[in-house]
């Protein structure tokens, strides 16, 4: 497994792309952060778009440390964190514990809400 210091998924997208909002709810379903960048609105991440996919602007890509992905499976996506960035799998499980339930739960909840 190749050891990297990546800290973030970048996720290149544009409006309107039905596939780039099927992908985002997918990942975000995951529960992986996504640094979001809008490649109609970036100039810098439209021409890496481009250079990733050999001159298109196709979306969504996904860049994941050294490895970058055009149109991925969610799947593919979930493989390349864990080969390129596995903390933020690690980030993840940490901040799936479920919350606590109950009477007693409820009240706490309550009580941070209200600032006690």
């Amino acid at each position: 497994m190749a050891e990297t210091h990546t800290e973030t998924i970048d996720f290149y997208w544009r409006p309107g792309c039905p596939f780039c909002i099927a992908l985002r709810r997918r990942l975000r379903k995951e529960r992986l952060p996504l640094r979001e960048i809008n490649i109609w609105e970036d100039g810098a991440a439209a021409a890496r778009v481009r250079d990733i996919t050999g001159g298109d602007e196709t979306v969504p890509t996904v860049a994941v440390g050294s490895v970058a992905m055009v149109n991925p499976r969610s799947a593919e996506v979930v493989e390349a964190v864990r080969d390129q960035a596995p903390r933020l799998l690690e980030q993840r499980a940490q901040a799936a514990e479920p919350p606590a339930r109950g009477p007693r739960a409820w009240l706490a909840r309550l009580s941070a809400w209200c600032g006690r």
